[in-house]
């Protein structure tokens, strides 16, 4: 959510900003802000007039009284009546002009930064590096969930029956890879000297509006029926969260978190063959990471976060890309966002398994998370999310790229302390 002065002072960067995201729609949502901050602002102006001269006249009415004039004391008495009549017009009126800019506030898209490309949606995203060599195997790669039932893995019918689609059995030794993965990434980032935390698991809808825009939550979020709480997407709200309406000293940044939570997500819309299996699913589990720093120090954090994720993926010897959002593909709250996307044996190309993002203190402000400088400066924090691995997707790539011809499954060293020393996975089946 962009700062009411910041709009107000440059309308029309802002409605550059809106063009350059293909969200024409929203130009007139510009003007709208104005008009209602501008009569805001004369309200209370008005308002506050009001009180001065009532307090000046309500005065008068006792020396009035004192003096023996009565009619005079009478007309004050009316003029005060007025005063608090109009005061209580403004008064009534004035939450519901602050709640109808706020709404216009939360849909007006955040400032990109100018090195995002431009561009209409995620077909025009631009590919940043490659790291390691994608490799076609000489022998047919099977479906990742033919892959997992070969050990037995995976039962997605009887999660049919249970809970019906999207839904997933992991079983033996992929149950046990998933959890292993999951344990290595979050000593991964221990290491990197992030600080782990498990959050909950549900949040309220302040902190759901607090840290999303309102068409994410309406594509995503699952709501518990007659409770203000929903299931979280990705840790990252209720890790951001957790930070609602503090006063952080800026000597303690910046904070370092990376958390474990389930993640149930609605994922509307059709889905091809490629997403069926595990790959786009209701339920599943991550390691993630969050940053709130100081604001120039954000875009450091955002090259390192997402670095971090490579780094990792190719420790279990997965090539990798990243790949630059472009404006189009950006959600409304976000500065810069970076996709970390595995390589494919099977389908011969990259797919996305992380995303980093750099909301700059869209959030913060959202949430009033401020920071206390050193100066006695007040200001707001910038937030950034990064995801470190999301298996059971991260399995798809992970079995891809270790398969064997034999159909066995190697486990790279990195991983062998979390699979009980175990140097490959042999079929069951």
């Amino acid at each position: 959510m962009l700062d009411i002065k910041f709009l107000r002072e440059n309308p029309e960067l802002v409605k550059e900003n809106i063009r350059k995201k293909f969200q024409d729609r929203k130009l007139p949502m510009v003007d709208e802000a104005i008009a209602l901050d501008q009569k805001r602002r004369e309200g209370q102006a008005e308002a506050d007039n009001l009180r001065n001269e009532k307090n000046k006249i309500s005065k008068e009415i006792g020396r009035l009284m004192a003096a023996g004039d009565k009619e005079g004391a009478e007309e004050v008495k009316k003029k005060v009546a007025e005063f608090s009549a109009r005061l209580k017009e403004l008064e009534q009126e004035a939450p519901v002009v602050e709640e109808e800019l706020r709404k216009i506030m939360l849909v007006i898209p955040n400032i990109i930064d100018p090195s995002v490309p431009i561009g209409k949606d995620d077909s025009e995203n631009v590919e940043v590096q490659r790291f390691g060599e994608p490799v076609v195997p000489s022998f047919e790669v099977p479906y990742h969930t033919d892959i997992m039932s070969r050990f037995a893995g995976i039962d997605l019918d009887a999660a049919r029956r249970v809970a019906g689609n999207g839904f997933y059995y992991l079983v033996g030794d992929i149950a046990r890879l998933h959890s292993a993965i999951l344990t290595y990434a979050r000593d991964f980032m221990i290491g990197k000297g992030f600080t782990y935390c498990i959050p909950p698991f549900m949040i309220r809808s302040d902190v759901v509006t607090g840290v999303m825009s309102f068409d994410e939550m309406e594509s995503m979020m699952y709501k518990i029926e007659g409770e203000d709480l929903y299931l979280i997407g990705t840790s990252e709200h209720s890790m951001i969260g957790r930070f609602i309406d503090e006063m952080i000293d800026e000597s303690s940044l910046p904070l370092t978190l990376t958390s474990y939570p389930p993640c149930f997500r609605k994922e509307k819309g059709a889905h091809g063959l490629e997403e069926r299996g595990v790959y786009r699913i209701h339920q599943f589990e991550k390691q993630e990471m969050i940053v709130i720093c100081k604001p120039e120090d954000s875009m450091d954090w955002f090259h390192k976060m997402y670095g971090y994720t490579v780094e990792m993926f190719r420790s279990m010897d997965i090539p990798v890309r990243t790949l630059e959002c472009c404006s189009g593909d950006l959600a409304d709250l976000k500065v810069k966002s970076i996709d970390v996307e595995a390589w494919s044996p099977r389908q011969q190309k990259y797919f996305e398994v992380g995303s980093c993002s750099n909301l700059g203190d869209a959030q913060a402000r959202r949430l009033r998370i401020r920071v206390k400088g050193e100066d006695g400066q007040k200001y707001l924090a910038h937030t950034l999310n990064n995801t470190v691995v999301a298996p059971p997707r991260m399995l798809i790539a992970f079995l891809e790229n270790n398969l064997c011809e034999d159909g066995s499954v190697k486990i790279p060293e990195v991983l062998r302390p979390y699979m009980g020393g175990k140097e490959v996975l042999v079929p069951t089946v």
